[in-house]
């Protein structure tokens, strides 16, 4: 049923609510909570993508949150749902969100106002552009919401969206008063996005709330962040897996008896254990009491869609954030901040396919940032490339034609070549009494010798961290050693122990003995007397056998 064929929306009171984003391996687990602990909270707001069939593939937690939905109300808040940007949201995608929405019986669909991706890739680390808090942003923004929300049979509540640097005229709670004036739809107010925004701006964290209409409010988000201070002024970072700032607490206790609303207060707690997202929990339980209230009647909005005009320039923004066009005029420091912390984010998505190539071509600021400024980087965001690793990769070819180095060359093509080593056939099973290779363990070969090379980059970024802590300062001179170590590469053959760290991989030098062993299980177990006993705990020591 769309907007216009809908006499009215009906938002029901939803209470106390957990996010999750519905893998069984995060925490907090929302449902093994309510199982210890009945009435902690009330409802799931979960992120996944727009399409159920696609989120049903891949979320591991969905078959639970399907079958508990009816006690466990859920809300959906998309990834990367476009509100701002050089692009409309297609019909498709829409129309997906819509039944994905119904399907669940989510009474509402939230989401930061933001370009979140481009070209059908996120950005890294889903860390989507603010638009500027002016006339143009606005008329933008508006263009985005009404068109999402004219493929919606349920209302589109608009998120503020977090801040580095201050860009307009505007103050954040007036740019989205404006926006729901043009709209007519509901808002979200995310607690920890208005404190970035009042630290970029330099203003106490109660200004501007005087005059919003929080009457409009139909929800509230608390999460962790973190603040960071650079050149006299600070900055929050929205990082949900560090604890609630003590402020935000305050803000929420004095904004409830504003919004008169408000049918749903959120706790975004990813990444906090079970135990720790109990203690916020309770405490916002006392905030937040689970009497039931009567449910909220809006009107459907079916406002004309105006044109994109893109008097905002996105493509703008992209270019400052990444680096490839410094900022012209305005907040420059603040800009400064969000480039920097955009190139952190790059920098740790290399790492886990590109961590010793990236140290050594990309391990300075200005290394990395000639990276995020290239064309390879660009195309990535405009439908012409697979991945960031595919990006880097591409980049990397590129200077090394440019500029031939051997040493490098060979740590490049042995990243490029690493993910073969599993596609290989999984190590036979050991049987009882036996010893076998680790499930998540290979073994491969490689023509030039690379030991030295892998020791030193895990070891040098040991010192760099270490000293980063004690001097407050990451010293990146000491990236010319493991430039000297990659020229000088062994000759071959070279047999490496490869294994699964997460999302990436992680090469490992281990003793003569210890691959010998490794070398001869990749070939079939071994019964458990026959292998030295030092060897075996050694190898047991560092998670590469298992017995039967």
């Amino acid at each position: 049923m769309s907007p216009s064929e809908a006499s009215a929306w009906t938002l029901p009171w939803r209470g106390l609510g957990l996010s999750s984003n519905l893998d069984a391996a995060d925490q907090p687990h929302p449902y093994r909570l309510l199982a210890g602990f009945p009435g902690l909270f009330d409802f799931v707001e979960y992120s996944a993508p727009l399409s159920l069939d696609e989120t049903r593939e891949h979320a591991s937690l969905f078959p639970r949150m399907w079958e508990r939905r009816q006690d466990v109300p859920v809300l959906f808040h998309p990834v990367h749902l476009n509100l701002y940007g050089p692009e409309l949201e297609s019909v498709k995608a829409l129309e997906d969100l819509d039944a994905h929405a119904r399907a669940v019986g989510s009474a509402w669909v939230g989401n930061d106002i933001g370009w979140w991706h481009s070209g059908g890739q996120p950005f890294p680390g889903y860390l989507y552009f603010t638009p500027p808090f002016t006339e143009a942003g606005i008329r933008d923004c508006v263009a985005h919401a009404l068109h999402v929300q004219s493929h919606l049979s349920v209302p589109l509540a608009l998120e503020n969206p977090a801040a580095f640097a201050k860009r307009g005229e505007l103050h954040v709670l007036d740019f989205m008063a404006r926006v729901h004036e043009r709209t007519g739809l509901p808002m979200l107010i995310d607690l920890g996005h208005l404190f970035s925004y009042q630290l970029a701006a330099g203003l106490p964290l109660d200004a501007g709330l005087e005059g919003f209409p929080w009457d409009k409010v139909i929800e509230l988000h608390i999460a962790g962040g973190v603040i960071t201070r650079r050149s006299g002024r600070g900055y929050y970072v929205d990082d949900h897996t560090q604890p609630v700032r003590e402020e935000l607490f305050g803000l929420l206790e004095s904004l409830l008896p504003r919004c008169t609303s408000l049918r749903a207060v959120t706790f975004e707690g990813d990444g906090h254990p079970d135990e720790v997202a109990l203690i916020s929990l309770r405490r916002l339980r006392q905030l937040v009491p689970a009497t039931p209230r009567p449910p909220l009647t809006l009107t459907p909005v079916t406002r004309d869609v105006p044109a994109l005009t893109r008097e905002s320039e996105p493509w703008a923004l992209f270019e400052t954030g990444y680096g490839a066009k410094q900022e012209s005029g305005g907040d420059v420091e603040g800009a400064r901040a969000e480039t920097d912390f955009r190139l952190a984010v790059v920098a740790e998505a290399l790492d886990r396919d590109w961590p010793i190539s990236r140290l050594l071509l990309a391990g300075t600021r200005e290394d990395l940032r000639a990276f995020t400024a290239s064309k390879e980087f660009r195309e990535l965001f405009e439908g012409l490339g697979r991945s960031p690793g595919h990006a880097f990769a591409a980049w990397t070819r590129r200077r090394l034609r440019e500029h031939p180095d051997e040493g490098l060359a060979a740590a490049v093509t042995f990243e490029t070549f690493l993910p073969n080593s599993f596609m290989m056939r999984p190590p036979p099973a050991p049987g009882p009494g036996q010893v076998g290779l680790s499930e998540d363990v290979r073994v491969g070969t490689f023509p030039v010798e690379l030991t030295e090379l892998v020791f030193a980059a895990k070891s040098l970024r040991r010192h760099l961290t270490g000293r980063a802590w004690a001097c407050e300062v990451l010293d990146v001179s000491g990236l010319e050693a493991l430039a000297q170590v990659a020229r000088r590469p062994a000759p071959g053959p070279w047999n490496f122990v490869v294994r699964r760290k997460g999302r990436g991989l992680e090469v490992l030098t281990v003793s003569p003995s210890v691959l010998e062993l490794l070398r001869s299980l990749a070939k079939g177990p071994r019964v458990v007397e026959e292998v030295p006993a030092p060897v075996l705990a050694e190898g047991r020591a560092l998670g590469l056998l298992r017995r039967g």
